[in-house]
């Protein structure tokens, strides 16, 4: 079964065409066999990255004109289906479109097959997540007309966390706005805590109801989780992925009484608010270099001291939440790095996890420092809690959810 998934953002939509065996478990064989995002959709300047396996079409860049999502998801079938470069014969052999979708709110607590009381809910949702939810839907409507015998599938990032207590993810605010507006913490990167906790259990060979897991899923976008027995009990994000760690541009935890005082002293407005905390803050804001820690790292060896300074209160935020929730555990067995920081750097994963061995915590240095792009257990010997970095991919979980729910459904009628 070949499953196209699809990730539809305000301006790009990411994608991957995959392939998963006939067999419904969490083992699946599964088989990438394409992938490439759109950029700058509707402006001047859209280039469609694209590779696959196998294929003169690998590692292309093609200029597109795509005015919307409906004519950029055009412009991904006609590659994949590319006489001269193509990966498939024809778009009818895409079985089903998985698609991640960033916030289910409290009406998606697992993935669903798309009808019309799903779109109206995820409607519902525009509030709560304006600059993502919106831009999903944009993604289906357009799979509904390029492709519309094909079924769609929404795998929500919020979805795995549903399981966090009430006590943990309410806010102490009047509980009328909860009522009225379901303000609470959502939790982001879902479906990556799912893949890790998947993937350690095949891994360790121990059931996933039997770990104690830490996530740190270190991207430009960045979060903490704590995963007792295959479950979120805690996540650094909230009500918006701007609560918790430092991240590419987001400022995370503040005291919530800066931004009304800025808004006081400078005159600023909501949408300059939202635009200050969450584009020009967190590492760039530190650094004024970038919100690229890659180059951060390399202006810090430098000898650039605000680069340094950035690397610092990333490292020590993350260590702060590894810390607690240890405590909220009540101990761990597994700290996990994952997505790109996590995943590439070494310094950045020796730093976070230096002065911890009070907790037992100790990293084999010469493992972690020629651990780039791996799947490694990089814990010292002696260390009582284990370390691995694991690469996230969410795909995975998205094409056998797809996949799940559909033979599902096919097997009740």
């Amino acid at each position: 079964m070949k499953i196209l998934v699809l990730n539809s953002g305000s301006s790009s939509i990411k994608y991957e065409l995959c392939n998963i065996d006939n067999e419904l478990d969490e083992n699946s064989n599964f088989h990438h066999i394409a992938q490439g995002q759109i950029e700058s959709i509707g402006i001047e300047g859209t280039i469609l990255s694209h590779s696959q396996e196998n294929n003169p079409a690998n590692g292309m860049k093609i200029p597109i004109v795509a005015k919307d999502h409906t004519e950029a998801i055009n412009e991904i079938l006609k590659i994949l289906t590319s006489p001269e470069n193509g990966i498939i014969k024809d778009k009818n052999e895409i079985a089903a479109v998985g698609h991640r979708i960033v916030h289910g709110g409290e009406y998606f607590t697992q993935p669903v097959i798309i009808d019309e009381t799903v779109k109206k809910n995820l409607e519902k949702c525009y509030d709560i997540a304006p600059l993502h939810t919106p831009h999903h839907v944009k993604g289906i409507l357009a799979i509904e007309e390029l492709l519309p015998k094909v079924p769609q599938v929404a795998v929500f990032d919020t979805a795995f966390h549903q399981t966090i207590p009430q006590f943990a993810y309410l806010y102490a605010l009047p509980y009328r706005f909860y009522q009225q507006f379901a303000i609470r913490k959502y939790g982001f990167h879902g479906i990556s805590n799912q893949y890790i906790t998947e993937r350690l259990s095949e891994i360790t060979k121990i059931p996933p109801a039997k770990l104690k897991i830490i996530n740190c899923h270190l991207g430009n976008g960045a979060s903490v989780t704590a995963i007792k027995y295959g479950k979120s009990v805690e996540t650094s994000m909230g009500f918006t992925p701007l609560e918790g760690l430092i991240m590419g541009s987001r400022c995370g935890d503040i005291d919530p009484s800066i931004p009304l005082h800025l808004m006081s002293r400078e005159s600023l407005k909501t949408n300059d608010v939202q635009s200050l905390l969450n584009k020009q803050s967190g590492l760039l804001g530190i650094s004024q270099i970038s919100s690229d820690m890659r180059t951060i790292i390399k202006k810090s060896e430098e000898g650039n001291e605000r680069a340094k300074l950035a690397i610092e209160m990333f490292c020590y935020r993350i260590k702060k939440y590894i810390s607690s929730y240890i405590g909220v555990l009540n101990g761990c067995d597994y700290i996990i790095f994952s997505a790109g920081i996590g995943e590439r750097s070494p310094l950045i994963r020796k730093k976070i996890l230096s002065d911890l061995e009070t907790f037992g915590i100790i990293i084999d240095e010469e493992k972690n420092s020629k651990c780039v792009d791996c799947e490694l257990d990089i814990s010292d010997k002696k260390s009582k809690i284990k370390i691995y970095v694991i690469p996230t991919k969410e795909a995975i979980v998205i094409a056998r959810e797809t996949k799940k729910l559909l033979d599902n459904s096919f097997q009740k009628k």
